[in-house]
């Protein structure tokens, strides 16, 4: 296998911990390194072709075994690319796969395309002539029962109708009633008759089909056992390494993880294969970053050149195995410092705080202090504060917290019912062409890459904010949001995106580009007290 290391010259000093790949600003080294691999993407135009419609690359400064003249430790950097490049998963200069499935005489390949064999023979049975047409008969006779059997219920209400009218008449005689009951058992008996008569004909239409369908129902079940296999096959192929010259793979990693099987391509991402490659050859890790290139998918928000974390769906157990025995950075996100949470508004039934940026609304997976245990330690024993909403943990501004289980019932029927009037300011970049209007773009979670959220428009829930420019400096613009719905990251999903304002919210270092903190603010809040009180409340945007 030829060298895959490539000399870095340059005057940085390496960080004293590896970096921590699911929060992170990338180190000089890792820029000078991303500059060389981009340089080479350019240079190549096969691979910048597929790179522009969309990929994520990798680099891995590392310290080689050899050193210089003076005695100090040689710095080079290793690159990877997600996925595919241009077809394959072995591009010369950028690292290998750690399990290579794309042989083309490997298990793999050869039970893929079993399974393919079993897929075609799965669509030429589904869309036989003989199946169609099967198929198109049992719906027809399945319409005619519907049909017959509403048609003579119609009737049997009318006639139902008439006969209780009769019925209400004075001085109706008996020979009068037997008849107008023999007519109602009559048409219950003409009922269960004609339900009877197209039944079997439904069933007769069913079973020229069964045949069929328990052919395909076999088959399917084969194709997906086959797939299972060829899945947990596959997986238990990708022995990952780890600092400790520890080896395990995959599958077991997912298990003792989140006693999960692994998702679809875990293990093709940039960082394992930096990773791997490193451990396989003596590297030590220094310092890692991921850069996109190319086009934003349409669902997803990718800016090119941008630097993003690693996805925690696939990477998060994997990196946790193979980063055991390197002094890795701490999560950034992880703070306990307490921060000022000055108070707006209290009453007998709720509160309104002024939230600072960096802390969070509720407790969640990271160390960090929340509003809710700040007023959680003021309770008594056993008592909780109540949520009623909640903003991003970057996100500062009005937050509106209830002190009974009545009063956040009352109050959050009004988030739901959109009754709350909600003021945003942001400051965005660029400036958004047009410089008021409403986006409408459905969301929904990224479940392979939690917290994201990605533009649905098929599966996403609705999400409306309507915007307006304030003022413009430079390329950046200071906006009001006025969102309709109240869906996870929505403001900053809708600015950010393509079909939206293009213009991320200046900070958002999930959709757009770090900076000090994101440039987003809650300013206003409009509310019914539960006296009945319509309240406003206003907090200054601190930026």
């Amino acid at each position: 296998m030829m060298n895959k290391t490539h000399p870095l010259n340059v005057a940085f000093a390496p960080p004293s911990r590896f970096t921590y790949p699911f929060c992170y600003e990338p180190h000089r080294l890792c820029e000078a390194a991303a500059a060389e691999v981009q340089e080479y993407i350019k240079a190549h135009p096969l691979m910048r072709r597929d790179a522009d419609r969309g990929k994520m690359f990798g680099v891995l400064v590392v310290e080689t075994a050899t050193k210089k003249a003076s005695g100090i430790p040689n710095i080079a950097f290793l690159a990877a690319y997600s996925g595919l490049l241009a077809g394959r998963n072995d591009r010369a200069w950028f690292v290998p796969p750690v399990f290579d499935a794309q042989q083309p005489d490997g298990v793999f390949k050869t039970r893929e395309a079993e399974i393919s064999a079993l897929n075609r023979l799965i669509y030429r049975i589904e869309n036989n002539p003989e199946t169609l047409k099967m198929r198109r008969e049992l719906i027809i006779k399945r319409e005619e029962e519907r049909r017959a059997v509403s048609a003579y219920r119609t009737v049997m209400e009318q006639s139902k109708r008439i006969r209780d009218m009769r019925r209400m008449q004075h001085n109706i005689e008996p020979e009068v009633l037997c008849e107008l009951t023999r007519e109602s058992q009559f048409q219950k008996a003409e009922l269960k008759r004609i339900q009877k008569a197209h039944a079997a004909i439904v069933s007769h239409a069913e079973e020229a089909l069964r045949g069929v369908e328990e052919q395909l129902t076999s088959l399917r079940r084969q194709r997906k056992e086959m797939s299972d296999n060829l899945q947990r096959w596959l997986f238990s192929q990708y022995e990952m390494l780890n600092a400790n010259g520890e080896k395990k793979n995959i599958v077991d990693i997912f298990s003792d993880f989140r006693g999960t099987l692994p998702p679809a391509a875990a293990g093709d991402c940039c960082a394992p294969k930096l990773l791997q490659y490193a451990y396989h050859n003596g590297l030590r890790p220094l310092c890692m970053a991921e850069f996109w290139w190319g086009t934003s998918p349409r669902a997803e928000i990718r800016h090119h050149l941008a630097y993003y974390p690693a996805c925690r769906s696939r990477c998060l157990p994997i990196l946790s195995w193979m980063m055991q025995g390197l002094n890795v950075d701490p999560n950034p996100q992880e703070n306990c410092d307490s921060q000022a949470l000055p108070i707006i508004y209290e009453d007998n039934d709720m509160r309104v705080v002024d939230k600072p940026s960096g802390m969070l609304s509720v407790p969640g997976k990271i160390r960090r202090e929340s509003v809710f245990d700040i007023f959680k330690s003021k309770c008594a024993d056993g008592d909780e504060p109540f949520v009623v909403h909640r903003l991003d943990m970057e996100t500062s501004g009005l937050l509106v917290l209830a002190k009974n289980a009545t009063t956040q019932k009352f109050l959050q029927r009004q988030f739901e019912q959109r009754e709350v009037e909600k003021k945003y300011v942001a400051i965005v970049s660029p400036i958004p062409m047009k410089h008021e209007g409403t986006i409408s773009l459905p969301i929904r979670p990224n479940p392979l890459d939690r917290p994201r959220q990605v533009i649905d428009m098929l599966k996403g829930r609705e999400a409306i904010t309507h915007y307006k420019v304030i003022d413009t400096q430079g390329d950046t613009a200071r906006i009001a949001l006025y969102p309709v719905t109240g869906r996870t990251h929505q403001l900053r999903v809708h600015c950010a995106h393509r079909d939206g304002l293009a213009a991320p919210i200046v900070g958002d270092a999930l959709y757009g580009f770090p900076d000090r903190r994101l440039m987003l603010h809650c300013e206003r809040i409009v509310i019914t007290s539960a006296a009945g009180k319509r309240l406003e409340f206003v907090s200054k945007t601190p930026f």
